[in-house]
């Protein structure tokens, strides 16, 4: 029996009364909110839109569940291009077909996207564009969007830790597509390290970095090396399949996936997944995308350039518990979303979190002081210092914090 996680995906939590944005000058918009059957969403994808598992098929199952939900039809009113590169003329050839195929709102999924799509909101007033993983956006018809994944690679870590002091192996590997060139994996990895090491000071966290966002062949035999050269009895991952998870099956151990449930692809060592419930924002996009009246407006209704959400506002999780967990992860990872949710503490701050299992199956949590470093002993944020998340979503987050060894 899987063991849900409480409270990730709040009910009704983006039920959002958007102020109407001035005269509707654009037909195909309503600021009734009702669906109109001539609106149309563009997507750019990197990988496949039949994908089963990870990255895209996050995003194009967030898409799709917006839109029903808003009762727009994904089978005539979304336009894909997918398998697009991260080369400019190639996703400007995707946007100029999207633009033709007269959409009024176009989604970029990776992060190599952003100059392209940059250029294109320019040329394209009239069209709404938005980036996800990027930083670029005008005042008007162009904003990007991300999250708080680090939370959710935090829960992650606190259930491979309790699965390390459960098998006894202090060895966890994690196959990333980059280190520390993104604040984007750097986070992850140092979130995911942190959760570990809350449970298990003695473990290391060991990364193999792909160099690339999707690499099937690679993610694979990484995770193996992982596995024979440092003897890692848990593999995480920051890329696009669940390549790294049926590596760790096959050589019987386990895993943390990414951006989807991987049971399903490693029924027998996939512990939990960091997830994206992408759905959240785009719901909240598209709305207003129809509602605003016109891209220039776009911006200002959003509520500014940039979107960055995370747990709280259910924009990001932790799939459900498989039978593979250790005993009272559950209880553990409750609590630790008990605490997220009042705001008073966050993963990279000057605090460490320590637990005691309690009589009754719950767990207390106490807060230590202790400055965070980074690898080689540099102090980013002093004892009982705020959290340093700012520096995720600037991008400027570029070391891995103590425990983390490049592999």
């Amino acid at each position: 029996m899987k063991k849900r996680i409480l409270a990730l995906v709040m009910a009704g939590v983006m039920a959002l009364s958007l102020a109407a944005c001035g005269g509707n000058s654009d037909p195909k918009s309503s600021n009734s909110g009702t669906a109109d059957s001539d609106f149309k969403v563009g997507a750019i994808y990197i990988n496949k839109k039949t994908d089963t598992a990870g990255y895209t098929y996050a995003h194009h199952k967030g898409i799709t569940t917006a839109m029903d939900e808003l009762g727009l039809d994904s089978d005539s009113q979304l336009v894909i291009v997918d398998e697009v590169p991260e080369e400019d003329d190639k996703v400007a050839a995707a946007v100029d077909t999207l633009v033709g195929e007269g959409c009024d709102i176009i989604f970029g999924i990776s992060f190599n996207y952003l100059n392209a799509m940059n250029a294109k909101a320019e040329e394209y007033p009239e069209v709404i564009f938005s980036h996800a993983t990027g930083y670029l956006s005008n005042e008007t018809n162009f904003n990007n969007y991300f999250g708080r994944i680090y939370q959710a690679r935090y829960l992650t870590g606190v259930a491979a830790g309790l699965k390390s002091l459960e098998t006894g192996n202090n060895h966890v590997g994690y196959v990333s597509a980059f280190g520390t060139q993104y604040a984007e994996t750097c986070s992850g990895i140092n979130g995911f390290a942190l959760g570990v090491q809350s449970v298990n000071p003695n473990a290391t966290v060991y990364v193999k970095e792909l160099g690339a966002w999707t690499d099937e062949q690679n993610e694979y035999a990484f995770a193996e090396e992982l596995i024979n050269s440092y003897d890692c009895g848990i593999i995480a991952q920051h890329c696009d399949s669940a390549q790294p998870q049926i590596a760790a099956e096959k050589a019987g151990v386990f895993g943390c996936g990414y951006n989807s449930d991987m049971t399903v692809d490693a029924p027998k060592a996939h512990l939990t997944a960091a997830v994206w419930n992408w759905d959240v924002y785009y719901k909240q996009a598209i709305d207003t995308a129809m509602t605003c009246g016109g891209a220039e407006n776009f911006v200002t209704a959003m509520g500014g350039p940039a979107y960055y959400e995370g747990l709280v506002k259910g924009l990001v999780g932790v799939s459900e518990l498989s039978d593979n967990c250790a005993p009272d992860t559950q209880a553990y990872l409750d609590a630790i979303i008990e605490l997220l949710a009042t705001g008073e503490w966050d993963v990279f701050s000057g605090v460490k979190l320590s637990y005691t299992k309690n009589d009754d199956g719950s767990v207390t949590i106490t807060q230590t002081d202790s400055a965070l470093k980074t690898n080689d002993g540099k102090e980013i944020v002093p004892a009982g210092g705020k959290s340093v998340e700012d520096s995720v979503i600037t991008g400027t987050m570029n070391y891995f914090v103590e425990g983390v060894q490049v592999g």
